[in-house]
């Protein structure tokens, strides 16, 4: 269904694209050797070369080149095998140097595609335009003291992806698809850890509106949002702002916002710059980067398998529907445990033990695949038991809560609380006859013909049976009892 906003003079058209910046998993920073862990003390992780100290050059860090590149083998994107470092120049009181070493006009990766995945089960593909290195600035404390913001240069110069789509976003919605896609094949590709918490990935926000069949209108770019939910709210948010000030008769000005995500509106930070604004030039301590090509397909030879290319063979191999694959491999650790589970088992049992009482387990506890109370192990053994007959559905369900609990094994679970199923046919047939003689009104109007009364004699077998009785054998018991 196409998304669509309606205001006083009819139907608006909504256009987006996204600058994501996403920062570089490495030891150090894009041309120092400062560390780059999160947290640190402030101004601990600063270099003289982060600090634009006189006579200090940068030296490329090989790492970050080499995540760059594996970032666009994975977009499906052109790498250039020659690109260039420029000089951005803005001056703010956490860039020391006066400049940003960036990449403007010969980036190291060009076009490429991310096709996302919208909810009702169809996909489109959102258009890369490039991908290039930058060096991420400082940052700027306000409230740390009254009167004076202090500056933390732990940032400065830390590597980072700047990827950026074409406008072919059409919805908030389609905007969280792209993002949660590039996060996902991000972290796949083990090359930003897409914590948008600790801000090493954040997305600013070029919206505009149109008309149907019209040409881009002026967009707006919304700066440094934080997280897919407000990035959703600051389309809508900022779309609606547009199409009041056109059909007031204003026009709406390019320039950069920032998102409320209090008050869910946005509001003016300063004039949109123009590139010859930042008087881009060649960084002159920093030759052209030239890559080999051999060593371009070795990294390509070493990708790990993406979420797309995961979720086609899980439907493939596994006879999973796209819903359960796109769940499974929303996470490499999760797509990792599942194929544990499944390997050798009832595939479709395993995806729903996992999305529904492993994942909801996971929930309430507040851990993670990674600290799970139940291991991969253990919830196939848990499978086992349910597929040889040895515990029925609703026995499962309890056993899993005590493996939560406990994280014991559940065949030991099963054999210490004497949960194993009654598959003895005496035994079920003594129970059903002592059922259904306590109950000759129901056996009688049931004969009569009413049919749904059959649900209750099984219900109360298996509470006769403190729920140990196997379901298809109390069925057949049942069904030759009652004629």
């Amino acid at each position: 269904m196409t998304y669509t906003l309606e205001g006083t003079t009819g139907t608006w058209e909504v256009v987006v694209g996204l600058e994501v910046h996403a920062q570089v998993i490495s030891q150090s920073k894009l041309f120092s050797g400062a560390a780059t862990a999160f947290g640190a003390e402030p101004n601990t992780q600063v270099s003289f070369v982060d600090a634009a100290f006189p006579g200090m050059l940068p030296v490329i860090n090989g790492e970050c080149v080499a995540q760059a590149v594996r970032t666009g083998l994975g977009l499906n994107a052109q790498i250039n095998l020659e690109s260039r470092f420029d000089r951005k120049n803005y001056f703010y009181a956490d860039l020391p140097a006066g400049y940003q070493i960036s990449q403007y006009q010969h980036p190291i990766v060009g076009t490429g595609v991310v096709t996302i995945d919208l909810a009702d089960g169809t996909t489109k593909e959102i258009g890369i335009t490039r991908l290039h290195l930058e060096q991420d600035a400082g940052k700027s404390l306000h409230d740390q003291h009254p009167t004076k913001s202090y500056i933390d240069l732990n940032r400065a110069g830390v590597a980072l992806m700047e990827i950026v789509s074409e406008p072919d976003i059409r919805s908030p919605e389609e905007a969280g698809a792209y993002l949660t896609k590039l996060r996902q094949i991000l972290r796949y590709l083990g090359t930003c850890d897409g914590n948008m918490e600790e801000g090493s990935m954040r997305a600013d926000v070029n919206v505009s509106v149109r008309k149907a069949g019209e040409a881009y209108r002026t967009r707006c770019e919304v700066k440094n949002v934080n997280s897919i939910r407000f990035v959703m709210q600051a389309v809508e948010a900022e779309a609606r702002r547009q199409i009041a000030v056109w059909e007031e008769g204003g026009e709406v000005a390019q320039e950069t916002r920032l998102f409320d995500s209090a008050r869910g509106t946005t509001r003016s930070m300063r004039s949109k710059e123009h590139a010859h604004d930042y008087r881009y030039f060649p960084d002159p301590d920093l030759l052209p980067l030239v890559l080999d090509a051999g060593w371009v397909e070795s990294l390509k030879a070493k990708l790990p398998e993406l979420p797309d290319a995961k979720a086609a063979r899980f439907m493939r191999d596994y006879g999973l529907p796209a819903y359960d694959a796109r769940v499974l491999v929303a996470e490499q650790a999760t797509a990792d445990f599942y194929e544990a589970v499944a390997i050798g088992r009832d595939a479709k049992l395993a995806a729903n033990w996992m999305m529904g009482d492993f994942f909801a387990a996971l929930n309430r506890t507040g851990r993670t695949i990674a600290d799970s109370p139940v291991s991969a192990a253990n919830l196939g053994k848990l499978i086992d038991l349910i597929a040889d007959a040895t515990i029925n559905g609703r026995i499962a369900k309890e056993v899993f809560e005590a493996m939560v609990e406990t994280g014991d094994d559940p065949t030991a679970i099963v054999d210490a609380k004497g949960l194993r199923q009654v598959t003895d046919t005496g035994a079920i047939d003594a129970a059903v006859a002592e059922v259904l003689a306590r109950n000759a009104d129901k056996v009688a109007e049931y004969r009569s013909g009413k049919d749904k009364l059959f649900g209750f004699f099984v219900g109360q077998v298996m509470k006769a049976m403190a729920g140990k009785g196997n379901p298809a054998l109390v069925n057949d018991v049942l069904r030759k009892q009652l004629g």
